[in-house]
């Protein structure tokens, strides 16, 4: 059993002890703190409205029932987006001209997981001194709902998702008459949660002959819900019995974009954002925004347009915050996340798509082709469960020590990044699971996978 409260939400498994799980008390507690928070930014002033939504998994109705209920109890109206994606409630919300949102989804986690992530009046996730404030308040204060006259309705907001792709539609960079001349044939996979709401318009949208698989929303997942290429050997498949130009996968709430190419091998998570940005800078120079463990070809790739990339801790609210500092026109996470500020500052499956193929229209291309255009690199990525015992600080220090005398640059505000000459090792506690991740990478896999090695030798 597991409950994990960070940057990325609060998440957990659903069933077992109320300290060790996602248990409804605890869910209510996180739900009247985050209330409490909005309450004091907004002056107490009443009513306010607060976004709800969720992703297609099993759990979600319940959940959202008691979240819904709790603000309801706090005298919040209370607008319900029900089944949607976690991009789209970020849009919503200044849309509505919301105080907040909480949108229930464990994104890429395992099934018997869900998580609450709490959004802020621009549809962002809370800053990391807010989600702190969140966590110890839902632990230490004892709160007081409203009297029965204070006590608003809930409403139906309907699902958002029309006009999240009317959005994506009108932005310049999106070449829609360019999309719809290809006549591009993909396969899809939406992993039965809310993609399989989202892609459709999209691609109706954009001429697109799509082919779905695992396409009913209904939460059970075909498969480990995270888009790996060990989880997308199906749609592999039937990329090439269709003969498509591509395969999509997306995450159960929509947020993360990994392609396939039509050969059945996999584009790799970390080159959706590198090649999104290889676009939208051919179009307009700026500055590019990624997280510590995503690859140095986006590095590559901006320098080849005259522009700065930066890098920042894990997390879309520290990717944010950067791109924010430096005026980023692109930025994102490695893991297949989008981030494309002109329409909104979260990562964006949707986007992402409309994005990769305007690109590939444009340049009249195939996805194979455009991966050998852009810098090569092989990244190995890897993760252990510590023992309760294991002292993460002291091995910190270790791994520092002992890699100084050979390291080029270390950089400690996440873990530990230590870079070489043309590798990097970064070591870290996992946002989203009781893990530490391990992620090398260099020019060729055996010296990435070198790094590895050492640091596993050394735990």
């Amino acid at each position: 059993m597991s409950l994990i409260k960070s940057i990325s939400g609060i998440r957990g498994t659903i069933g077992g002890k109320e300290n060790d799980t996602l248990h409804p008390s605890i869910i209510v507690k996180l739900v009247l703190a985050y209330g409490e928070l909005i309450k004091n930014k907004n002056q107490h002033i009443l009513p306010l409205l607060i976004l709800v939504g969720r992703d297609g998994r099993t759990s979600g109705e319940f959940i959202q029932s008691i979240v819904e209920g709790t603000l309801l109890s706090q005298g919040f109206e209370v607008g319900s987006l029900d089944l949607t994606t976690t991009p789209t409630i970020e849009i919503a919300i200044p849309f509505h001209k919301a105080a907040g949102g909480i949108m229930i989804t464990a994104s890429h986690n395992p099934p018997g997981w869900n998580a609450l992530k709490f959004l802020d009046e621009n549809g962002e996730f809370l800053s990391p001194k807010a989600i702190k404030e969140l966590i110890e308040l839902s632990e230490n204060y004892d709160f007081a709902t409203v009297p029965e006259d204070a006590l608003r309705s809930k409403k139906n907001i309907g699902s958002f998702i029309p006009e999240h792709i009317n959005q994506i539609l009108s932005l310049d960079l999106v070449d829609v008459e360019a999309i719809r001349k290809r006549r591009f044939k993909v396969v899809a996979d939406v992993i039965n949660s809310t993609g399989a709401l989202a892609l459709p318009l999209l691609f109706d949208a954009l001429g697109v002959e799509a082919i779905l698989i695992n396409e009913t929303p209904f939460g059970k997942f075909a498969h480990e819900p995270e888009p790996l290429p060990e989880n997308l050997q199906e749609l592999s498949k039937i990329v090439q019995i269709y003969g498509a130009d591509l395969g999509i996968a997306v995450d159960p709430d929509v947020d993360r974009l990994v392609l396939i190419q039509s050969d059945g091998t996999p584009f790799s998570e970390e080159y959706t954002l590198v090649a999104a940005a290889d676009y939208v800078l051919s179009q307009k120079r700026g500055n590019t925004v990624s997280n510590y463990s995503s690859t140095m070809a986006l590095r590559d790739v901006t320098h080849r347009y005259g522009c700065i990339h930066y890098q920042s801790p894990v997390g879309e609210i520290h990717v944010v915050e950067k791109m924010k500092a430096v005026n980023a026109i692109i930025g994102g996470e490695g893991n297949g996340g989008v981030i494309l500020p002109s329409l909104h500052y979260g990562r964006d499956a949707l986007v992402g798509i409309a994005l990769i193929l305007s690109g590939l229209a444009q340049k009249k291309i195939s996805l194979n082709e455009w991966r050998k255009l852009l810098p090569s690199y092989e990244m190995i990525k890897t993760k252990i469960k510590p023992s309760l015992d294991f002292a993460f600080e002291h091995f910190m220090r270790k791994i520092k020590e002992h890699f100084t005398p050979h390291a080029a640059e270390i950089i400690e505000d996440d873990g530990i990044k230590l870079i070489f000459q043309e590798s990097w090792i970064h070591i870290r506690k996992s946002n989203t699971e009781p893990l530490i991740r391990i992620i090398a990478e260099a020019k060729n896999a055996n010296e990435a996978n070198h790094l590895i090695e050492l640091v596993k030798k050394m735990i």
